[in-house]
């Protein structure tokens, strides 16, 4: 397990070898599994990774705001006895492994699935940062005004830049991901 800042959000990453004649089965699991997910403190999202139509592993990333809350997930009863449940599907035990920050957002470095092209990459990056840092700034603009220190160049730049990534790790992105796999992975 990757030690984390605290405070820093999570992902879980989960690898699955299922049995070939019980994918379907699996996969009504999944589904289950994804719902009670989401109903734990912190869940910020599900990207599952799928084999090929002949493959038999999974690679599951579950996002959670903190590291607490994702130790909350993994180690409850609730995911216990799912767990319990699908074990004779599966070839072998199942693999986790927990990453801190942005690692995730696309597809883990050190997986063998597929990556999405770079120029994905960059189009759903651009397309989350742009708009921020025109808003940012409109925001920060009231507190520049009343706190003078606060517009001095470099400082102004330094809360805005940490204002934006802040709200790519933890709000915008997970979300537009989500949303943009299925696109993602073509």
């Amino acid at each position: 397990m990757t030690e984390t800042p605290s405070g820093a959000s999570v992902t879980i990453r989960i690898q699955h070898r299922v049995r070939p004649e019980a994918r379907d089965h699996y996969e009504g699991w999944l589904r289950r599994i994804i719902e009670v997910a989401g109903r734990y403190c912190g869940h910020q999202g599900v990207h599952v990774l799928r084999p090929t139509a002949d493959g038999c592993d999974y690679e599951i990333a579950v996002r959670f705001a903190s590291e607490e809350q994702a130790d909350h997930w993994r180690h409850s009863d609730e995911r216990r006895r799912l767990l319990d449940e699908i074990l004779p599907s599966l070839q072998r035990k199942e693999t986790v492994e927990i990453h801190s920050g942005i690692d995730y957002w696309f597809t883990p470095s050190t997986s063998k699935a597929k990556q999405p092209v770079r120029w994905k990459q960059w189009l759903v990056t651009t397309a989350v940062i742009w708009p921020l840092i025109m808003l940012v700034p409109l925001f920060w603009q009231p507190l520049f005004a009343v706190q003078p220190v606060l517009a001095t160049w470099g400082i102004r730049h330094g809360l805005i830049a940490a204002t934006v990534v802040a709200l790519v790790i933890y709000v915008v992105m997970p979300r537009v991901v989500r949303l943009v796999a299925r696109w993602m992975f073509e």
